[in-house]
């Protein structure tokens, strides 16, 4: 596994929050050994209506997950308020760039106060109240953070559903957790997109939602839409009627904050719900900590706030922080591949935080569209939402880092609500496709099949977590049972993530994706992201996506469809270069039985392949394709289908 190891540049690591891998070790030693005593150092970092009684009361059997209990504080309150009584209201909170190059705005504490208090009237107005469940559907537009933060302001529970999502979809999370108000926008924008119908979509979704009462919908593009009399209101009427000011509700630390649904590829999706106190200071202290976060630095997440991400890391975790933040409507291909780049220059962006399905995309177009722009802001990039393959990992640090900048490879999930393993920018040496080392408090384990902790480096192993830390979920909204079975049961005294991992001989942790995306092929357990890794290093290979067929003789068998660098042509030697590629990387036994070329993948809005799809289509299981309203691009499928490659 001996991978070259990048270590922090000595100018970041002087002034770093950790400076050093020594800084780190003890640190992380401290937070296991004193876990309690060290959490309630740092939840000084927030501000708190009223102490904590005791810091914590874990029990995972039950699973039973408290922190901060008897606590007081108000997450809006943290986020604004205190700020600007600090003397920070005219600091910039966000920087909202348009899908159009022509439009942007900003907003400055003081005016995200004005607007935040103003909406959270409007929602007492509408009959919401603490407890309450309200339904966010909109694209990235900064109505949807304000709506998130006046929701936190009264003690009401947000459920963001991604602005892409079909009415159906939508229909599902509302009605799972009974929202009472749904608000949405007009219409959307994205890219070449120009009428995305969120107003009608939502209309659909009503329709079968009776416990909808109202919905604000905020005027984006002008678009004609159907408004109801007395349920449909728009989002500038009602904020022109109301007061500037809202007292914030003292909320208890572990009252519910907000409900998130994953979508798996099978079964109803999960509301995950997490709370208040241990959340907020979760993002808080892992935005700090992570991305090495200064007062003068401006920060830009381009994921969408409607997944976990632009929760943790674009509204609470930097808002906490009192960051400016870049939030952008559109997309990394519109009006051309060098959109990314415009930004970081016009922002002058120096903390940059991106997928790596995103890079890939793009480094599929070549160097050009990032050398032709002043990329000299950067300071630390990160990157999230699937480990991230060598190829794309030394593309990012050389051409868009100039190699003087660290990657934080971080990995976590929506359960999580924050990041766990994850390089320190300052004080992390870093090795290409590694997630690294575990971040302060949490303490990650291998576990063989049976349960038993796998000890030494090395090794290879399912990834669990010994212990709590504050920002994990703690519960599935309504299906308490649910949480116990999914994470719980399987290894008792353990939350299993549900993800593969292995552990170097330096301890760096390597994340090998879903358990359920591990092939077992003649014997041999292979991980579907490292086969997918390798091939990724072939010569003229953009992008790869492996899954299992079935083998006559070797039980299942790898299939593996790959996309082309644009202007590379399909020939023998792809191959055969294919070929060799994974047998140096990994041994012969992980060669690919079968390659399709193809022109793209299927894949979500948030860049994730759906794989159930390419397992139906690898199985020849052609006649049920299943929902794929969620996808980018539903026409992939055919193209699939049909083994057209362009």
């Amino acid at each position: 596994m001996n991978k070259k190891k990048y270590n922090p540049p000595q100018k970041l690591s002087l002034n770093a929050n950790y400076k050093s891998l020594k800084d780190y070790s003890e640190e992380h030693k401290r937070s296991l050994k004193e876990n309690d005593v060290f959490w309630s150092e740092k939840a000084e970092r927030i501000e708190w209506f009223k102490k904590w009684k005791k810091v914590s009361d874990i029990d995972f059997t039950l699973p039973k997950i408290e922190w901060f209990i008897g606590g007081k504080l108000n997450v809006s309150y943290n986020c604004i308020d205190r700020h600007i009584k600090n003397g920070k209201g005219d600091a910039i909170a966000f920087y909202w760039e348009g899908n159009d190059p022509s439009e942007s705005k900003k907003l400055t504490y003081n005016q995200l106060y004005d607007k935040v208090c103003r909406f959270s009237n409007v929602l007492k107005n509408l009959n919401i109240s603490k407890g309450d469940r309200v339904c966010l559907y909109m694209q990235m537009i900064p109505e949807l953070p304000i709506a998130m933060l006046s929701c936190a302001r009264i003690g009401a529970v947000h459920s963001a559903v991604f602005g892409a999502f079909s009415s159906d979809s939508l229909r599902d999370r509302i009605n799972d957790s009974k929202c009472k108000l749904l608000i949405t926008q007009d219409t959307g924008v994205r890219g070449t997109k120009n009428n995305i119908p969120m107003k009608s979509n939502a209309d659909v979704a009503i329709e079968q939602s009776p416990s909808i009462e109202n919905t604000i919908v905020v005027m984006r593009t002008g678009e004609k839409v159907h408004m109801k009399n007395k349920r449909d209101h728009w989002w500038h009427e009602q904020i022109d009627s109301v007061k500037p000011h809202c007292e914030p509700e003292h909320m208890d630390a572990e009252d519910p904050l907000f409900i998130l649904y994953t979508s798996g590829s099978t079964g109803t999706p999960k509301g995950v719900m997490h709370t208040t106190g241990g959340y907020l200071l979760y993002a808080d202290y892992t935005f700090s900590s992570i991305f090495d976060h200064k007062s003068s630095d401006i920060y830009w997440c381009t994921a969408d706030i409607g997944w976990i991400t632009g929760h943790s890391y674009i509204t609470y975790g930097p808002l906490s922080n009192c960051a400016t933040s870049v939030i952008f409507e559109g997309v990394p291909n519109y009006p051309d591949f060098g959109r990314f780049w415009d930004i970081v220059d016009k922002y002058q962006v120096s903390l940059f935080y991106t997928a790596p399905t995103a890079l890939r995309a793009l480094m599929k177009e070549g160097d050009s569209w990032a050398q032709s722009r002043d990329l000299s802001s950067l300071r630390v990039l990160g990157t999230v939402g699937e480990p991230i393959k060598e190829p794309e990992w030394k593309w990012y640090y050389k051409i868009i880092g100039s190699k003087k900048c660290p990657i934080v490879d971080t990995w976590w999930q929506t359960e999580t609500g924050g990041i766990m393993i994850s390089p320190l920018p300052g004080a992390t040496p870093t090795k290409p496709g590694s997630a690294t080392l575990p971040f302060f408090g949490v303490d990650p384990v291998l576990l063989d099949e049976n349960g038993n902790e796998i000890i030494g480096n090395n090794k290879n192993g399912l990834l669990a977590m010994k212990s709590s830390w504050p920002g994990q979920m703690r519960t599935v909204y309504g299906d308490h049972q649910r949480f116990k079975e999914t994470y719980f049961t399987q290894f008792k005294g353990y939350y299993f993530t549900g993800d593969g991992a292995k552990r170097d001989e330096d301890g760096y942790y390597f994340i090998t994706g879903r358990v359920d995306d591990v092939l077992n092929v003649s014997g041999h357990r292979i991980g579907t992201a490292e086969v997918e890794g390798a091939i990724g290093k072939a010569d003229g290979v953009a992008e790869a996506a492996v899954v299992g067929y079935n083998h006559d003789i070797k039980g299942q068998g790898i299939y593996a469809f790959v996309t082309l660098m644009t202007g590379i042509e399909v020939n023998s030697a792809i191959e055969m270069s294919i070929f060799k590629t994974v047998t140096k990387e990994i041994g012969p036994h992980a060669k690919p039985d079968k390659i399709q070329f193809t022109s793209g993948l299927p894949k979500t809005r948030s860049g994730k392949i759906m794989r159930r799809i390419l397992r139906n289509i690898a199985n020849s299981n052609l006649e049920d394709m299943g929902d794929i309203s969620t996808l980018a691009d539903p026409s992939v499928v055919d193209k699939l289908i049909k083994g057209d490659q362009k």
